[in-house]
Order: C-alpha cells, then structure tokens, then sequence
C-alpha cells in the first residue's frame, strides 16, 4: 500500500509538469488528473499509517 502511494505521488507530480507544456483543455485535464493523484497517494499514505498504527496498539493488548 506504500508502494502504491509513492508511485502515485511521483506519477502526479510528473504528470503535474508535464501538463505545463501541454496546450488548451488538454493540459487542464492532465492537471487535474495528476492532481488527483497526488492527492491520492496522500490519501493512501495516511491510510496506511493509521492501519498501521491499529495494528501496533492492537498487537500490544493481546
């Protein structure tokens, strides 16, 4: 899950510079796509903390 969030972010920002040299709404699209995605691999890194910090303090009760 990690993976997929750094990949998604690294694919963002490079999707993000890319859509600077890109014309009309076709640029406009890839900067919105490349910023969801960076927001997505936002998203899934703190998922992925916080599942991870339930499993420690689950692990710790048992």
């Amino acid at each position: 899950m990690k993976a997929i969030a750094i990949c998604l972010i690294v694919f963002g920002i490079i999707g993000l510079l890319l859509s600077f040299v890109m014309y009309g709404d076709i640029g406009i699209a890839a900067a919105i796509g490349s910023i969801t995605a960076i927001l997505c691999g936002i998203g899934f890194s703190k998922a992925f903390d916080k599942i991870n910090s339930i499993n420690k303090s689950n692990s710790h009760h048992q």
